[in-house]
């Protein structure tokens, strides 16, 4: 059996090589490439596909002879066709467990670095200017209101480490039944409503071809003039230059972002320039740990296809 492993970050597949090899005689082949032409030569051949951020597309899909499962490192499927998966056969799987904590802490690290100024802070310290009034204002946080856009495994998980931080926190998410966010203690309103009433907006929402651009020029204008943006979720979710706009001309406080719709960032963009903006370079789910629990889970769910079991996390269209 033949296994390929695309991967871009890591240094390495020796956690998943150690998994895999319960399969007698497998052969592992390690991929980096992000073309879709090259990627379709390495899978060609392949049993079972792990990928990170290699093009999974309907071209690379319609190349493979055999694949029974294709595995994504991580939560968002968006890399992969799941049609073209699902007409040729093969099972499309996921690790949606992995990275809650590290990204729901990142979400909460970008808000309070937003609502506490500290980066503005730092900057008057090591100009030597003590200045308060640059500081100014700073609401209590248990009088504000946050808006959490998707209210999945992370969202979830962040709303448990804030529900004593604000005073209200209400959520938007159709796929979720209005019981099911009375059991968290939370309202659900629809995004318009969302968006007039939060301090802060939390962006969680799965992207896809209906979500892109979900968050536009339109619900950017009902945010309030003191309101914040934050998204670890995905670039594509967010209409860029919208955001951009509104950033520079200054009619909500500013943003906290983790993710973009070009990545890298480009040395150009000017989320760069803008001094309300809070960025980090998509490294929300980041820890060692969670490393250590995706390399396996995705590893493992290979391996029960392979061994003609069901896997346990297999995605659905």
């Amino acid at each position: 059996m033949k296994v390929v492993i695309n991967y871009q970050e890591y240094a390495d597949v020796e956690i998943e090589k150690k998994v895999l090899a319960q399969l007698p005689g497998v052969e592992v082949v390690e991929s980096r490439t992000r073309d879709a032409k090259e990627f379709a030569k390495e899978v060609r051949d392949a049993d079972a596909v792990i990928a990170q951020y290699g093009p999974v597309n309907h071209e690379v899909i319609s190349a493979m002879e055999r694949c029974k499962v294709i595995v994504r490192y991580g939560i968002a499927v968006d890399t992969i066709d799941l049609h073209a998966a699902k007409g040729h056969g093969i099972r499309v799987c996921n690790v949606p467990f992995y990275c809650l904590d590290e990204v729901s802490n990142h979400s909460l690290a970008l808000l309070l670095a937003l609502h506490r100024k500290i980066l503005i802070g730092d900057q008057l310290l090591r100009e030597n200017r003590y200045s308060l009034q640059e500081i100014m204002p700073i609401p209590r946080l248990m009088d504000l209101t946050i808006g959490l856009v998707g209210f999945g495994h992370i969202p979830r998980v962040l709303s448990k480490k804030i529900k004593h931080l604000f005073k209200r926190i209400i959520v938007h998410d159709p796929l979720v039944r209005k019981e099911e966010l009375d059991e968290h203690g939370i309202l659900g309103v629809d995004l318009d409503e969302l968006f007039k009433s939060s301090d802060y907006v939390s962006i969680h929402a799965p992207s896809n071809p209906k979500t892109r651009h979900m968050i536009n020029a339109h619900l950017l204008s009902l945010m309030k003039p003191t309101a914040y943006l934050i998204n670890t979720s995905r670039g594509a979710l967010v209409d860029e230059q919208a955001l951009i706009d509104i950033l520079r001309a200054r009619k909500i406080a500013g943003a906290g972002l983790d993710v973009y719709e070009t990545e890298p960032l480009p040395r150009d963009s000017p989320l760069r320039s803008l001094d309300n903006v809070v960025l980090t370079m998509h490294y929300a789910w980041y820890s060692e740990g969670a490393i250590q629990e995706l390399k396996e889970t995705a590893a493992m769910e290979a391996l029960r296809v392979l061994r003609g079991e069901e896997p346990l996390h297999e995605v659905k269209i």
